[in-house]
């Protein structure tokens, strides 16, 4: 068939602008495209010099708005922070409903109690104004049971003998419908969600929530679509501990064996030494450039077991953890209320907001803190030596000349320690009070006390 020249005309600057267009989703067709909003962060940073908070928004404020969140900012930059993590703000579901942000009943969708599209679009907007990159939380493994998908796409999701779609394997999870990876249309279908926020909402990576539950491949498919955007630089964080997440393309992962020894060491007396040998273990064959994410705590830990204040003893124990977290290596994080020490537990199934007066001096210590790793190479990206001690966690950190000394007793009493032949005898300086401090042959601490030399 001879099509006739106007027409012609036509489709080729239609399918021009398709070409032209290189980040349009899949499987939409071109007139759909999500376009690019506003400008891509310039001062996304890297891998080893995140400085990582993870807002509960729901909590953050007493109405929980991103725009209430907004006020918060000002204080994240006081804490040095460089990149906020939001946990889900997609619409949840009601079905099977326990209150979870973890399912999402639209990928496409901000919750009302959050805001809107433009809430979400001002508050990545402030925050890059601010030098702060935002990742949203993603729900990959599963979709609540009122997601459309199930009305309309069954297959994409796994089912059992009789054709039933099922929870999630091995779990418990009653609210949430186990997605099918075997399904491409579904995959495509996702990735092109992940596309949607990283264009018309201009944020700047992800956290994966239950990455170990995905197939790696997928992951591979998905990051690579991710990074064929142009002129993005994207933090891609997953919520697990598997190798081949990095052989996928992800830049973190969680320090899940690092958390577990610093609880044990300060919940159930372990020696400290075996500290550094969970750092380590974490870090064995571990390829170059990536990292583990690392803190005292997160939404799952203050939620089902105990903010670090309660869990670990108060407010000393809580710092002597975080001082851990921070200086040994990885990339810290900080969660929604422990820079001021909240306690008991903390929900993120319901209403809970933070009381942001409790305990001061807290945030001010965790900006002191924060302040001196942002400012050290040692400490962001210097090698490990440690100094092992049955109750004080001991080591240094350098990185050129820079070198960078950190005691931290994780008893609640008075310990005193003998310093290695090295350290005897020398002259540093107080990161927190530039004090000249010597060393003599030996050092005592007092409970949960922590020293930071340089």
């Amino acid at each position: 068939m001879r099509i006739p020249p106007v027409l012609l005309g036509v489709l080729t600057i239609l399918l021009g602008a398709c070409r032209e267009k290189s980040n349009c989703c899949e499987p939409a067709p071109c007139p759909t495209c999500w376009q690019q909003y506003g400008s891509p962060f310039s001062d996304v940073p890297q891998t080893e010099h995140i400085l990582l908070y993870e807002m509960n928004v729901w909590n953050q404020t007493s109405t929980g708005t991103l725009k209430a969140a907004e006020a918060h900012l000002d204080s994240l930059v006081a804490l040095h922070i460089n990149t906020v993590w939001l946990m889900p703000i997609f619409p949840q579901g009601e079905v099977n409903s326990v209150g979870s942000p973890y399912c999402v009943k639209d990928y496409l969708g901000v919750h009302p109690r959050y805001g809107d599209l433009e809430a979400i679009r001002d508050f990545v907007e402030l925050a890059h104004a601010k030098g702060i990159a935002v990742i949203l939380d993603w729900i990959a493994n599963h979709t609540a049971w009122d997601h459309p998908w199930v009305v309309e796409h069954p297959d994409w999701y796994s089912q059992d003998g009789d054709g039933q779609i099922i929870i999630p394997p091995g779990t418990n999870w009653q609210d949430v419908a186990d997605l099918n990876f075997d399904a491409d249309s579904m995959r495509l279908a996702m990735i092109s969600a992940l596309k949607y926020w990283v264009l018309e909402a201009n944020i700047d990576g992800f956290r994966f929530d239950a990455a170990d539950m995905v197939p790696q491949d997928f992951w591979s498919q998905a990051i690579d679509s991710l990074e064929a955007i142009p002129g993005r630089e994207l933090i891609l964080l997953a919520e697990g501990a598997r190798a081949d997440h990095y052989q996928a393309g992800f830049d973190l992962t969680y320090g899940w064996s690092f958390y577990g020894k610093l609880r044990d060491i300060l919940v159930n007396n372990a020696t400290a030494s075996q500290l550094v040998s969970a750092h380590n273990q974490e870090y064995t064959d571990w390829p170059a450039c990536t990292q583990r994410v690392r803190f005292a705590t997160n939404h799952d830990e203050s939620a089902w077991d105990a903010t670090p204040f309660t869990l670990f003893g108060g407010q000393g124990a809580a710092t002597a953890a975080h001082v851990c977290a921070t200086f040994m290596g990885g990339i810290p994080m900080v969660y929604t209320g422990q820079e001021v020490g909240e306690t008991g537990t903390s929900s993120f199934f319901q209403k809970d907001p933070v009381a942001w007066g409790l305990h001061p001096g807290m945030k001010q210590t965790f900006q002191d803190l924060f302040g001196i790793y942002a400012a050290s190479e040692a400490a962001q990206t210097g090698s490990l030596k440690s100094y092992g001690h049955s109750d004080v966690v001991c080591f240094k950190r350098t990185a050129g000349a820079e070198e960078l000394l950190v005691f931290v007793n994780m008893r609640n009493q008075s310990v005193t320690m003998n310093l290695a032949t090295e350290l005897k005898n020398t002259t540093w300086s107080d990161a927190l009070t530039a004090s000249s401090t010597a060393l003599g042959t030996s050092l005592t601490l007092g409970p949960h006390e922590y020293l930071i030399l340089q």
